[in-house]
């Protein structure tokens, strides 16, 4: 899937990144490794740099959309698709024949495992309401449950999993931990012990990837089962819930969310969810904080390195061998 060494000495590699910072440090790592390496910036704004076609290494812009991933069916020689995202599923149906698709994995782990944390605290501790009662300048005390003792629940147990338990556990809190799979070895149950859990747990926190199987994975049954007056917090993917599914259970007060995805996204403004009680929601931000571009720019850096050496890249999620299987979504970034 990747050229060899010899190759990438004798002919010019070309790039295209999404920053300037990026291209900067393609330009230093040629140097360093004495590889011709070309890196034009496309940020997916409808300008496209010439000689798309001898693009090899494409790194989508983070804020992507359908037109900003066309312009891989001009790229023949196009051999790395690396997504500055941890979900992928939008960059599947863009994925041509002998091309390896890598996500940022890792990336997002530190600033989305900070936002669903700020949504429970914010969520059980009643923040919302505080601030309308300082918008009408009205003192209004009131006990809300805390975070401490109580049982959270990691739906989708990856690293970004693993970076919420580890900010939650100097709160006090019991974690149960569930992935597709079970890894007895790490205490992480599969699947097929949601529906038992799900009684006992007080905050559940999605973080699965969108896939088909998890498509509406949230759904009535699952609210049905959830203890009463428990929260949901979704930083993962909108329709990974069941959008009427979850209007019906707030509105008959059987349980709480906090939501940084929707399911349609952007939440259009006549959209029932606004006007839904008991509802906390954040514009899609969970991996757009300070923390990303450092992040995001030593995979590249790290990446890039690793194709014009002919070693393995990380993070390879589909192509070279892997299911390319289309999903339900319709969420872009």
């Amino acid at each position: 899937m990747q050229r060899t060494a010899e190759e990438a000495i004798e002919n010019s590699v070309r790039i295209w990144v999404p920053y300037e910072e990026f291209a900067t440090d393609v330009e230093v790592l040629a140097r360093e490794v004495g590889v011709d390496l070309r890196a034009d910036l496309y940020k997916g704004d409808g300008i496209v740099p010439p000689d798309i076609a001898d693009v090899e290494f494409f790194v989508a812009p983070y804020a992507v959309t359908a037109d900003a991933l066309n312009v891989t069916s001009e790229m023949p020689r196009l051999k790395v698709l690396q997504t500055l995202t941890a979900g992928y599923e939008h960059a599947l149906p863009y994925l041509g024949d002998g091309v390896v698709l890598c996500n940022a994995r890792g990336v997002h782990d530190a600033s989305t495992a900070e936002l669903a944390l700020t949504l429970m605290l914010a969520s059980l501790r009643g923040i919302p309401e505080f601030v309308r009662a300082h918008e009408r300048h009205e003192w209004a005390p009131a006990n809300y449950p805390a975070l401490a003792d109580r049982h959270v629940l990691i739906l989708g147990y990856g690293s970004i999993g693993a970076a919420i338990e580890k900010r939650l556990l100097p709160f006090e809190t019991v974690i149960s931990r569930i992935a597709r799979r079970p890894r007895p070895s790490e205490n992480v149950r599969g699947i097929a012990d949601l529906p038992r859990l799900l009684p006992d747990a007080d905050v559940v926190v999605v973080v699965t990837p969108l896939t088909a199987k998890t498509h509406q994975l949230v759904d009535a049954d699952f609210f049905d089962r959830m203890k009463p007056g428990a929260l949901l917090v979704n930083v993962a993917r909108g329709p990974v819930v069941d959008t009427d599914a979850l209007v019906t259970a707030l509105v008959d007060g059987r349980i709480r969310a906090a939501l940084d995805v929707t399911d349609p996204e952007p939440l259009p403004a006549d959209h029932p969810l606004w006007n839904a009680p008991n509802l906390l929601i954040s514009p899609h931000v969970g991996g757009n904080s300070s923390a990303f571009f450092p992040r995001a720019r030593k995979l590249v850096r790290e990446q890039v390195a690793r194709f014009v050496a002919n070693q393995p890249l990380a993070n390879i999620v589909a192509g070279a061998g892997l299911p390319v299987v289309p999903t339900p979504s319709t969420i872009e970034a």
